[in-house]
């Protein structure tokens, strides 16, 4: 039977209980490890965030790349289709971005927007966003079989949480630039919203390609608990074994450094 998720069950707000600097620190030291196993064995993975406007996906996406080597991944924020993405499928850009051998790629939102903001919002029709459930499917488990590691994360806040943040975002001058009038209008259909993201966990919560939803109220156990989501998922599909040193290479060196 499929897994039934209600974002209202990740409404409860946490505050972290751990020492969250040592450890975030030591996450981000299991980060760079993993990341490292990716590059040398050669893997690929895909680590993609959804959630509500200011629940916080930019912070843990921060956090999540602070010690990473910067040639091994790359962060795509996506945002509404250019002329020329809209000439081709909707999976089509998402294609072209998907990462090499040995690197992660970072998506901040996702294809699920055919049938999110592109569903509430009315620029897919009802019959391109009810099709675009099986592409989905489709396209992940192609991702997977390919040998693509893909984690899906949606980041969750309740209505005053959220309303509290874009307060803040009005306030300070240094946030304004995160603002806008597409924030208000998501806001005012928070409730069209939140029937599609019914449909899309019941939809494409698949055995493959589960969904992981973080409770984003408190900043700081948001970013623990998905920045350990992540960690377990990528390094059970990654050999973690440290490459051996190279027999030429360290007799070059030790001779190079005077450790013989």
């Amino acid at each position: 039977m499929p897994r039934v998720i209600d974002l209202a069950d990740f409404e409860k707000t946490k505050p972290y209980k751990g020492h969250y600097k040592r450890d975030l620190a030591a996450l981000q030291d299991r980060l760079e490890r993993i990341l490292v196993a990716h590059i040398v064995h050669d893997r690929r993975a895909v680590v993609m965030f959804e959630g509500w406007d200011a629940a916080g996906k930019g912070g843990i996406i921060q956090r999540l790349t602070a010690d990473w080597d910067p040639r091994h991944f790359a962060v795509h924020p996506i945002a509404a289709p250019t002329d020329e993405e809209k000439a081709h499928d909707f999976l089509w850009r998402f294609g072209r971005a998907l990462p090499a051998p040995g690197d992660i790629a970072i998506f901040d939102r996702s294809w699920y927007g055919r049938v999110l903001v592109e569903r509430v919002e009315g620029y897919a029709s009802e019959a391109e966003w009810h099709r675009a459930y099986e592409e989905i499917n489709a396209f992940e488990a192609d991702l997977i079989a390919g040998g693509t590691t893909l984690i899906k994360l949606f980041v969750h806040v309740s209505q005053a949480e959220q309303d509290r943040r874009l307060e803040d975002r009005l306030d300070d001058p240094w946030k304004r630039w995160k603002t806008g009038l597409d924030d208000y209008r998501n806001r005012a259909r928070r409730a069209d919203y939140l029937a599609a993201m019914h449909d899309m966990f019941a939809r494409t919560d698949t055995g493959g390609a589960p969904w992981t939803v973080i409770n984003g109220n408190d900043k700081k156990a948001a970013r623990i608990h998905a920045l350990t989501a992540i960690a377990d998922h990528l390094e059970a599909n990654v050999d973690m074994t440290p490459p051996a040193l190279d027999p030429e290479v360290e007799r070059v060196a030790r001779a190079a450094l005077g450790l013989d």
